[in-house]
């Protein structure tokens, strides 16, 4: 599988995995100024790219990073962001800071993650009833705390 990418904006990084096995890779701010994301409030921050996987049965998934989320409460407001294979827009991490101090959003700082998954096409179906299983309808809480 490869995985291209498309530099919309000057200045703007190739995403590298940090070690040999990282799953995911870097993805970096591409900013012309720096953004401060105030307490509680969420920003929009474009990397500066746009990105095809040349497998159909992919896509790339954008997730938080570990060290911004528990050194400063920066995490991502929609929790992992889906990136279809079909789509070729900008790739942008919606910010939220989730500490009571301002964070700044500078230029090249490493905002998340870009991790390729396969993902499956079921066929979707209907029925009266569906199989049943032990576990059955038992929701949140039904196999322990």
């Amino acid at each position: 599988m490869n995985l291209t990418f498309q530099i919309l904006r000057e200045g703007a990084k190739i995403p590298l995995r940090a070690t040999e096995y990282s799953a995911g890779m870097d993805l970096s701010a591409c900013l012309t100024e720096d953004v401060v994301i105030p307490p509680h409030e969420i920003r929009l921050i474009p990397t500066g790219l746009a990105a095809a996987l040349d497998e159909p049965s992919a896509m790339l998934m954008i997730c938080a990073r570990s060290g911004l989320s528990t050194k400063h409460g920066i995490g991502m407001a929609n929790g992992v962001g889906i990136v279809d294979t079909d789509y070729r827009g900008e790739l942008c991490v919606p910010l939220i800071n989730q500490s009571d101090t301002a964070f700044t959003v500078t230029n090249g700082l490493r905002i998340a993650q870009l991790i390729a998954v396969p993902v499956y096409m079921p066929q979707i179906l209907t029925a009266e009833t569906l199989p049943d299983t032990k576990r059955g309808t038992g929701g949140f809480g039904s196999t322990g705390a």
